[in-house]
């Protein structure tokens, strides 16, 4: 069953409230409908920095993944990070974001993107093992850092 599927600008409506949600519960803060829809709308319309794809059905999707493609001379070329990835709270393991995570990586290596990142909190440890299940690991003595422009 293919559950992943790419968004365009007719999802921004189904969108919003799971992005709303995932700002609340992840990030703490309170959402500003019109920061996220500017947000998204460019990669919904089809930018080239990323793109957005639905889990679950089309018309009734239970989450979202959000990538970012840049450049690493390290990795060899194209990469990814995931920004968001996001489950309806009611609907989490039971294996739906594995199911779409292993098809995005397919997808993206299809693709030419070479390596997949992802930010997350040392503290959170059940993304932590929902990563390594996806084989994503940590990178000895990495940090990221981040200046905000």
């Amino acid at each position: 069953m293919k559950s992943l599927h790419l968004a365009g600008p007719d999802d921004l409506e189904r969108l919003l409230p799971m992005v709303a949600s995932f700002q609340t519960e992840r990030a703490g803060q309170q959402p500003d409908e019109d920061h996220l829809s500017a947000a998204l709308t460019p990669l919904l319309d089809g930018a080239p920095q990323g793109a957005i794809w639905l889990i679950g059905p089309r018309k009734a999707p239970v989450g979202y993944v959000v990538a970012a493609f840049g450049w690493s001379v390290e990795s060899g070329g194209l990469t990814a990070t995931l920004d968001q990835i996001y489950v309806r709270p009611a609907v989490r393991r039971r294996g739906m974001g594995s199911e779409a995570l292993f098809q995005l990586t397919q997808a993206l290596r299809q693709g030419g993107v070479t390596a997949l990142q992802m930010e997350v909190s040392a503290s959170d440890e059940p993304l932590l093992r929902f990563c390594r299940r996806a084989r994503l690991q940590d990178r000895d003595g990495a940090i990221l850092m981040r200046c905000a422009l």
